[in-house]
């Protein structure tokens, strides 16, 4: 015969165990759910989604700043966009293309001239008339600075484009998703329209036009995501050719808040004034 009181008294000890055990995995799938719906120390950068920009702008304003227009974001992330990442090459492909047969370029939405800083290391841009146009705060701080001599001398900084002449060459590098007007307004401000127009990390979608909003510092900052159809509709009616365009996969993104809109795309484009 088999002695099992030996098995059985080793058994007795695990029982308080195993009950601790099962009532830790019944447990288990509660606090999960605790935990998604627990407020987070850091909110996600993007959150909401808006059929319209005025949409977008109420809800920010209910958490806080509203917009990029203050000076406290002047700073947020300046030394890395000084850098020049991946994104930026098919940029450069095309400056390197169009600025012998150029002689300015408004960079619209260009901060304090990161792109100039970046671009300055791989291009010879001292023939090159370099104009940002930005909201007021951020050109206030950037005059500032280059007064100090902590921004180069060759930037030009305006904030308004009743002041600027047509440039050869019109920059928009992340400039789309955070314009107020449409981009046909834009470019309705110059005495006639730029011959070449190169923009990059354009968020574009297959579903209709959306906007959410971004967290930039302690701001919450409205954000387009045009449906891609009717933003190459609207290229085509500005009158001009799509020279290039490339995708930025690093650049795409859900809203975590609304993951059922599906994945937006980054994209740039080079478009050349049709002739004719």
């Amino acid at each position: 015969m088999i002695d099992t009181s030996a098995a059985m008294g080793s058994l007795d000890g695990w029982r308080p165990r195993l009950r601790g055990a099962a009532r830790l995995l019944r447990a288990a799938p509660a606090a999960a759910v605790a935990r998604l719906r627990a407020p987070t120390a850091r909110p996600p950068r993007f959150a909401g989604a808006y059929d319209s920009r005025e949409q977008a702008v109420a809800a920010a304003a209910r958490l806080g700043d509203v917009g990029y227009d203050h000076e406290a974001l002047a700073d947020v992330s300046f030394a890395r966009m000084c850098r020049t990442a991946a994104w930026d090459y098919p940029v450069l492909f095309w400056l390197d293309r169009w600025l012998p047969e150029s002689r300015s370029l408004l960079d619209a939405g260009g901060h304090m001239g990161t792109k100039f800083i970046a671009f300055s290391r791989l291009l010879d841009l001292s023939r090159t008339d370099w104009t940002v146009y930005d909201l007021p705060a951020i050109i206030r701080t950037a005059r500032a600075r280059q007064k100090a001599g902590e921004l180069p001398a060759e930037i030009g900084f305006i904030d308004r484009l009743d002041v600027a002449e047509t440039p050869d060459i019109l920059l928009g590098s992340g400039l789309l998703q955070y314009l107020d007007v449409p981009f046909a307004d834009l470019i309705a401000q110059f005495p006639r329209p730029p011959r070449f127009i190169l923009l990059n990390k354009v968020a574009v979608r297959e579903g209709p036009t959306l906007f959410t909003l971004e967290r930039i510092g302690t701001a919450r900052v409205p954000y387009r995501i045009r449906n891609r159809r009717e933003w190459l509709n609207d290229i085509s009616a500005l009158g001009y050719d799509i020279a290039d365009s490339w995708t930025i996969p690093e650049l795409a993104h859900v809203i975590p808040t609304h993951p059922w809109q599906g994945q937006s795309q980054s994209c740039g484009y080079a478009l050349r004034r049709a002739e004719g």
